[in-house]
């Protein structure tokens, strides 16, 4: 009897404990869920800004937005107040929130327009237009595919026959320099869609035996880069001609 009253007793304090741990639960989601709905007011980007970009012209591409709390970068800022005389460390991107560490003292940025060369490599450097460096948009530490083609003398089965292939694959970029401007994009238009102009001179890094071809390729044929991502699909080497180029 005495068994069955102490077993009674403890079913009864733990079901008091379940609905107690059951209203604290829902309680604290509904805290939670307070939170969420919650808004802070985050800088966020408008339009591109170029790496380099000095404060006072990125404030005109940044406005304020609401963000909900839960959403918002633990460093992303909500004004300028203490940002005098920094630039974009590197390329900002429409919509995304300005965090603090995007804008550093121009010192920091002296060297982001090359990059390392890795060791037993050597540089090589060409002029091309805009539309042969992806529309100008390549920038040192990106990696190219490079093609190189040939009015004729590159195919072995008919030296007549003009040829391009891309040769060179995921090639580093180390430095890029450009007299290039760019026609200032008309108002609503994004930066990555103004026509750049002038020429591109594209240094890259690549052992002994690719720098020949492509000094070669520059000297005796001509030279198109492709942005290719390290990732990028690789389905080997093929040999464009203008009677298999439709295959």
């Amino acid at each position: 009897m005495k068994s069955r009253l102490l077993a009674g007793t403890a079913a009864v304090a733990l079901a008091l404990v379940g609905a107690l741990l059951i209203v604290f639960y829902a309680q604290g989601a509904d805290q939670r869920a307070l939170r969420t709905l919650e808004t802070v007011d985050v800088l966020v980007v408008k339009t591109a800004i170029p790496a380099g970009t000095s404060i006072d012209a990125i404030a005109a591409s940044l406005v304020t937005e609401k963000v909900p709390a839960a959403g918002v970068a633990k460093s992303a800022l909500s004004n300028l107040d203490d940002k005098a005389g920094t630039v974009a460390a590197v390329d900002l991107i429409p919509g995304e929130q300005l965090l603090a560490e995007r804008l550093v003292p121009p010192a920091e940025t002296a060297d982001a327009k090359s990059t390392k060369v890795p060791a037993g490599f050597q540089e090589v450097s060409f002029q091309l237009e805009p539309q042969r460096v992806a529309g100008g948009r390549i920038k040192a530490g990106d990696h190219v595919g490079i093609a190189l083609s040939f009015k004729d003398g590159a195919y072995k089965a008919d030296p007549a026959t003009p040829t391009t292939q891309l040769t060179l694959r995921k090639v580093l970029v180390t430095v890029v320099q450009s007299a290039a401007s760019a026609e200032k994009p008309a108002e609503g238009e994004s930066q990555d869609t103004a026509l750049p102009q002038g020429a591109f001179m594209i240094t890259v890094a690549v052992n002994d035996i690719d720098a020949n071809k492509i000094i070669f390729a520059s000297e005796f044929g001509s030279l198109w880069l492709t942005k290719e991502p390290i990732d990028a699909q690789d389905n080997g080497p093929r040999i464009e001609r203008k009677e298999v180029v439709y295959k």
